[in-house]
């Protein structure tokens, strides 16, 4: 069974053919291989669900920039006086 970072690896090697071909459209990755290209992220999660259930898989818009989160996230703490 393939890890989320293997079938990131998988879509990455991908990554020019599936943006010529499915630019904006979903796509699954399961067990390093390319599932299935879908309309909307709703589809492709409702098929990655009933096939996959808990198995890791990658669902991913084709044509986006990776997901960049902060170091940090600013947290301030909310008393009862706020």
């Amino acid at each position: 069974m393939s890890t989320l970072k293997e079938n990131l690896a998988a879509y990455e090697a991908m990554q020019d053919d599936l943006e010529l071909d499915h630019f904006g459209k979903w796509v699954i990755f399961h067990n390093e291989e390319l599932f299935g290209v879908y309309e909307t992220s709703q589809d492709a999660a409702e098929v990655a669900i009933k096939r996959f259930g808990r198995n890791p898989c990658l669902i991913k818009q084709v044509g986006e920039p990776p997901l960049t989160l902060p170091p940090y996230v600013p947290y301030r703490k909310r008393n009862a006086n706020d």
